[in-house]
């Protein structure tokens, strides 16, 4: 779009140096041209011009004049004078990510979330084994309380959503980075 622009700008200079020209007077030939202008037509002109100056200084500037305003723009920091030492010196540089893998995946934010309302369950107590069981008493705890609260073992009404907070906390503690990041949400409580 710039380029057409740039072009439209670069036709419209050459016509008016070549008309400019072709109104000179030259020795070899001896053009007798007469532009008559009337001060109606010469104001049409310089509307088109002005309009044209003016879409042209809109569409560079569309950027700035639709961009949200946000609290850091009506604040003063020290970030928005020396902007070429924030570009190089910046601490997002390191926390660059491809695309596609999160740091903060969907149980962070499900941990997070109930640990904030205070509503995040004890697993441990679920499984009833103590925090620093190792991964094999963990598993062998699970298969015991899934042999008693099956629902098709147990004749319980509630076995089945007993069954599903057991299966829920053998999840995260039978996965070391899940149990990592539940122990580090649930220690904060």
């Amino acid at each position: 779009m710039k380029n057409s622009i740039v072009i439209v700008l670069g036709i419209i200079i050459i016509s008016v140096i070549q008309s400019a020209s072709g109104q000179s007077n030259n020795d070899q030939r001896q053009l007798q041209m007469e532009l008559i202008v009337t001060d109606e037509q010469k104001i049409i002109l310089f509307s088109i011009f002005a309009i044209a100056v003016i879409g042209i200084f809109v569409y560079l500037a569309r950027d700035i004049i639709l961009r949200k305003k946000t609290s850091y723009d009506s604040k003063e920091f020290d970030s928005k004078n020396d902007k070429t030492y924030e570009k190089y010196h910046s601490d997002w540089s390191d926390d660059y990510e491809e695309f596609g893998t999160r740091k903060n995946s969907k149980e962070d934010k499900e941990f997070r979330k109930l640990s904030q309302n205070s509503t995040l369950p004890d697993y441990y107590k679920i499984l009833e084994v103590s925090q620093d069981a190792t991964p094999e008493e963990i598993k062998n705890q699970y298969r015991e309380l899934a042999k008693k609260t099956h629902p098709d073992k147990s004749k319980d009404e509630k076995s089945e959503e007993v069954m599903v907070q057991i299966n829920k906390a053998y999840e995260i503690l039978s996965n070391e980075e899940m149990r990592k990041k539940y122990d580090s949400h649930y220690n904060k409580i």
